[in-house]
């Protein structure tokens, strides 16, 4: 089944380059949805007039003008050099009076101006731009594609492109080649104007007042354009960034920093820090069902979700086990995360409102407080900042119940070199499968993982951290196996990272590693 209609544009220079620029005087890249909608005017305006453009192009746009596309784009060149060009400066006046002064040694060259360009190089041609179906149906692909065929440039004049409209399942999508850009949910990334209801209304009315902005009453200024807005778009292999509140662990009487043992008492820390939030939370008239789905991630009800089911945003509870700054080592829990999806920055800043000065109890004693810790904090940054490699200060408990240890049992007990390779290479596969499962479900994307290097063992890759199957999980997650891993993204990543199973529950923890 169709599921995008896919307006494809391809550059013609032989050195693909783009030089259109955002609002700001800055190079854009990739071309913004704005800009392809302009276009597509401008050509509809070409090919049809009057009746044919009312009756053939202008409800094909309205149409387009609601739909907001996701970007495949090729990716930019790392250099980028400029060039200056000098360019008249619509000064044939001065020409005109200078001649008529008897001047005739004056020419047009006297009056040219400086001109920077600082064209975006392509590592490609092609641009497509995806825009969903609902019901695998584009009513208005018709005029649609014969609009995109007659598109001749994208940004200045010299972009040159040829254009074609497609209709593509999701198979299809996924074999197209080049940087996927998505809308970023929470509206950070790179900023791209997009249109909206009332774009195509506008964009009519302002070439009108150009048409109409010399009269005899004198000259009228065209207003610029404004109906529309600005969505922040990020590539796929960007992760969003993790909204969070980070607290120090301080002792009951306030005198000093209260420290955990991390092998023991991680997945108490977590837990008594969930309780504290679900306490706040009644007593600050949060509903029930809200409370049961957002601090304990469960059903509406208050029952465990099925398995497989999507996770609902939630709370993760994230024990930071200190890194000691002189010998690099992991040490005892003395901080703590909240954290939550990117969308979710009202319940953060709610949590990192109520719960200063909140009290961890275990067991009706009040074990802790927790105070605000400032952005500063060297540990916290090693857990908050951007990197492209990490590992793990808590192991990662490997997602699913299907337990690799059987095939480890086999490893052990077979004595042929050739079986046990087979076993080895079996083991590998498994668990390079269910730790990229794992990443997966924590929300980075396919294509940011298919790039990620993995390592795991079962010791850790820091000083201070222990074998992953002494840390004590939480007791729904005794008997699943958990590893130790370090990760290599293709490009920078910023924290809090936490993958598997008990990734709401401090466990499958990431801090920043040497690369």
């Amino acid at each position: 089944m169709n599921t995008v209609l896919c307006l494809t544009l391809r550059f013609l220079d032989p050195v693909p380059q783009f030089h259109g620029r955002s609002d700001d005087g800055k190079p854009e890249w990739p071309p913004s949805p704005l800009r392809l909608f302009q276009a597509l005017l401008y050509a509809a305006g070409n090919r049809w007039r009057d009746n044919q453009f009312r009756d053939f192009a202008l409800p094909a746009l309205q149409w387009l003008e609601q739909v907001q596309p996701s970007v495949i784009a090729p990716s930019t060149a790392v250099d980028s050099f400029g060039y200056r060009m000098y360019v008249p400066n619509n000064s044939g006046d001065l020409m005109t009076a200078a001649w008529a002064r008897g001047d005739t040694e004056t020419s047009m060259a006297k009056f040219r101006v400086e001109k920077d360009v600082r064209p975006t190089n392509l590592n490609g041609d092609v641009i497509r731009f995806l825009f969903p179906l609902s019901n695998g149906v584009c009513s208005h692909f018709e005029a649609l594609q014969a609009i995109t065929r007659s598109v001749t440039h994208l940004g200045w004049g010299i972009d040159m492109v040829a254009g074609n409209a497609e209709l593509l399942t999701a198979a299809e999508v996924a074999e197209l080649k080049g940087e996927v850009w998505q809308p970023a949910q929470d509206s950070k990334g790179t900023p791209l104007r997009v249109p909206i209801a009332g774009t195509l209304d506008a964009l009519i009315s302002k070439h009108h007042a150009f048409l109409g902005r010399i009269s005899p009453d004198g000259f009228k200024p065209v207003p610029p354009l404004s109906a529309f807005r600005v969505v922040g778009y990020r590539r796929a292999t960007e992760p969003p960034q993790r909204q969070f509140a980070a607290f120090s662990i301080l002792k009951p009487d306030a005198s000093a920093m209260r420290s955990f043992d991390t092998l023991r008492r991680a997945r108490d820390v977590a837990g008594m820090t969930r309780h504290a939030v679900a306490i706040a939370a009644h007593d600050q008239g949060w509903t029930e069902e809200r409370i049961n789905v957002f601090v304990h991630g469960k059903t509406p009800e208050g029952s465990k979700p099925p398995n497989g089911q999507d996770c609902p945003d939630r709370f993760q509870y994230l024990p930071l086990p200190t890194i000691n700054h002189a010998l690099k080592r992991v040490e005892s829990i003395r901080r703590v995360l909240i954290a939550a999806p990117p969308h979710c920055g009202q319940q953060i800043a709610w949590a990192r409102r109520t719960m200063a000065g909140a009290e961890l109890v275990n067991q009706d004693d009040v074990a802790a407080l927790l105070t605000i810790l400032p952005g500063s904090d060297w540990v916290l940054r090693q857990y908050v900042e951007e990197s492209r490699t990490w590992s793990t200060v808590t192991p990662v408990i490997l997602p699913g119940y299907d337990d690799p240890d059987h095939l480890r049992r086999k490893l052990k007990e077979c004595r042929d070199a050739e079986t046990q390779k087979r076993y080895l290479a079996r083991l590998d596969a498994r668990m390079e499968e269910l730790l990229r499962k794992a990443f997966r479900q924590a929300g980075y994307s396919r294509e940011l993982i298919e790039q990620t290097q993995l390592e795991w063992r079962e010791v850790g890759f820091r000083a201070g951290t222990e074998p992953a199957s002494r840390y004590l999980p939480p007791e729904n997650l005794n008997n699943v196996p958990r590893i130790h891993v370090r990760v290599r993204f293709p490009s920078e990543v910023r924290g809090p990272v936490a993958v598997g199973s008990g990734r709401f529950r401090g466990f499958g923890l990431f801090a920043k590693a040497e690369d």
